[in-house]
C-alpha cells in the first residue's frame, strides 16, 4: 500500500495511490448519491456500520459514513470534536486498517478515508475493499446457518486478531463476515493495537457473545447454545492462542 494525503478545501483525504491509480481522489467517491446515479449502490441487507456498496473505477467497495449512536446521535448526529487530522476517526482506522493487513490479518483493505472539519467539528468518511460473496454471522444465524465448524471458525480468526494485540470496539455478529471457509472482521472504527492481555481480550468474547444471544443464537435453549457453538467458538480461540 502507497498512503497519500490529499488537501482539500475543508479538510483532507488520505488514500492507497496503489489501489486507485491515479494521482488524486475525487471526493464525491464519498457520496452515495455519485454512485447511485451511476451503477446503483446499495446498502448491505443489516446495514453494516451504515455502509453502502459502490462498483467504483477501483473495484467493488464498501462506503461508509461515520454516524454517532445512542444518546450523542441526538445532539450531535454525524459530528465529531476535532483534535487533530491523525485523531480524526476516519483516518485513525485506515491506518489501523493498513497495518492489520500488514500483520497478515483478514480486515478490509482501506481505500481511503476523508475528514471535513467545521469549526470545533468535523464529519468523516471511509472506502473499504468489499468482500464480495460473503454474509455476516448475524445472517448465517437467522438462516440457522451457523454451526459447530463455521464457530470454531471464528474463535481461532479472532485468537489471530488478539495475539497481534488487535482490539475490536464492537465485536458483534454483524461484524464478522463468512465466506466459504474464510472469516473476517470488519468495522474498525475506534479499534487499536494494544498490548496483548487477558482483561481486553476476555472483554471483546463477551461482547461478542451478548450479539449472539440478542440475535436469538439461544432459541434453542441455553445448552445447545453452549454446546453447538460458544464452546466450539472457545475451544479453537484458546487453540489458537496456545
Amino acid at each position: 500500500m502507497k498512503a497519500q494525503i490529499q488537501p482539500t478545501p475543508d479538510g483532507a483525504i488520505v488514500f492507497d495511490a496503489q489501489a486507485v491509480a491515479q494521482a488524486a481522489f475525487d471526493p464525491e467517491w464519498f457520496n452515495p448519491e455519485y454512485w447511485r446515479a451511476r451503477s446503483g449502490a446499495q446498502a448491505p441487507a443489516g446495514g453494516r456500520g451504515g455502509a453502502v456498496f459502490i462498483d467504483a473505477p477501483f473495484g467493488q467497495c464498501a462506503l461508509r459514513h461515520y454516524h454517532r449512536g445512542g444518546m450523542a446521535a441526538r445532539l450531535l448526529g454525524d459530528r465529531y470534536l476535532w483534535i487533530g487530522a491523525q485523531r480524526t476517526r476516519s483516518f485513525a482506522e485506515f491506518r489501523l486498517l493498513m497495518e492489520l493487513r500488514e500483520h497478515g490479518l483478514p480486515a478490509p483493505a482501506p481505500i481511503a478515508a476523508r475528514y471535513r472539519r467545521c469549526g470545533t467539528h468535523y464529519r468523516a468518511d471511509l472506502i473499504t475493499r468489499r468482500i464480495e460473496q460473503a454474509l455476516t454471522l448475524a445472517e448465517c444465524l437467522a438462516a440457522r446457518d451457523a454451526d459447530a465448524a463455521m464457530a470454531a471458525r471464528v474463535g481461532a480468526t479472532i485468537a489471530r486478531f488478539h495475539t497481534a494485540g488487535a482490539c475490536h470496539a464492537d465485536l458483534n455478529a454483524h461484524n464478522v463476515l463468512l465466506r466459504g471457509t474464510e472469516v473476517w472482521l470488519i468495522d474498525f472504527d475506534r479499534g487499536e493495537l494494544r498490548t496483548p492481555a487477558r482483561a481486553w481480550q476476555q472483554a471483546n468474547l463477551a461482547r461478542l457473545q451478548r450479539s449472539l444471544y440478542k440475535l436469538g443464537a439461544a432459541r434453542d435453549g441455553e445448552d445447545a447454545f453452549m454446546r453447538n457453538l460458544w464452546q466450539p467458538l472457545l475451544a479453537a480461540y484458546e487453540g489458537a492462542l496456545a
